[in-house]
């Protein structure tokens, strides 16, 4: 009886970033000071001049540099977004050409999960305060953040729908959808939960700084919810995720 042949996948490691521009000192003072009260206090209770009093600069200088609040904003998700989500896609693509076929879902969650698991312990870049802004930036409903954060994530998505498509063959392309946004959910508010540290160091006092455990109880969880059997009349993918850029990661924002 003859064997069955593993189709292998055509792999694409993604382009290496451009080299962001290096900070000036005033700015970085912006954006660290923009980054911790936009996290306490939210986009709209905070103001540009309330920013460059804690920064210790003038006003001029936040416009001269980052223009409006929105844009300023932007820029401060965008200084740890990037680096984040282009660990996200290396990694996805190291498992890719380690395996030589598809992934399962856990896998796929992994390459999703330890690049936000690093940021959240690294002070450097952020740690839990960034991701806490983040988790704020997901639930904010100015139209502007949602739609920068849709093309923030949108290369990042798609990458991701193309593995999580060849792992999960008959669940279609809008499901897929809502699936990824419950799942990024999922994580921020893990990631971001002013409690959660506090939470699971009084349940399991070992694991609260063990991000391998962490993964191995949150990703199960997610696993089971993306297999999920769909909803009735639903049938599998009719649009090759390759083609797919990532526009439905907010499904809900989608008119019918």
């Amino acid at each position: 009886m003859p064997t069955a042949t593993i189709q292998r996948l055509p792999r694409a490691t993604p382009p290496a970033p451009a080299r962001a521009p290096e900070l000036t000192d005033t700015q970085s003072k912006i954006l660290d000071s923009a980054e911790e009260l936009f996290m306490e206090h939210g986009f709209e209770a905070t103001s540009l001049r309330l920013i460059t009093t804690a920064a210790g600069v003038n006003l001029a200088a936040a416009n001269y540099h980052f223009g409006s609040k929105e844009e300023l904003f932007q820029a401060v998700l965008t200084r740890r977004l990037d680096p984040m989500n282009q660990d996200r896609m290396a990694l996805l693509s190291e498992y890719e050409n380690a395996a030589g076929q598809p992934l399962t879902c856990e896998k796929i969650l992994a390459a999703m999960f330890i690049p936000a698991l690093k940021l959240a312990r690294d002070h450097q870049q952020g740690g839990k305060n960034f991701l806490r802004l983040l988790g704020r930036a997901y639930a904010d409903p100015a139209p502007f953040i949602r739609e920068f954060l849709s093309s923030q994530y949108r290369d990042m998505i798609a990458r991701f729908r193309v593995a999580f498509s060849a792992a999960l063959p008959n669940i279609p392309r809008e499901e897929l959808s809502w699936r990824l946004h419950f799942v990024m959910g999922a994580l921020s508010y893990t990631l971001a939960g002013a409690d959660m540290l506090k939470i699971i160091s009084q349940i399991q006092p070992t694991e609260a700084s063990n991000d391998e455990l962490l993964l191995q109880r949150l990703a199960p969880f997610l696993a089971a919810g993306l297999r999920a059997p769909c909803l009735p009349g639903e049938t599998g993918n009719t649009t090759d995720p390759a083609e797919d850029d990532g526009s439905h990661f907010y499904p809900e924002t989608q008119k019918g």
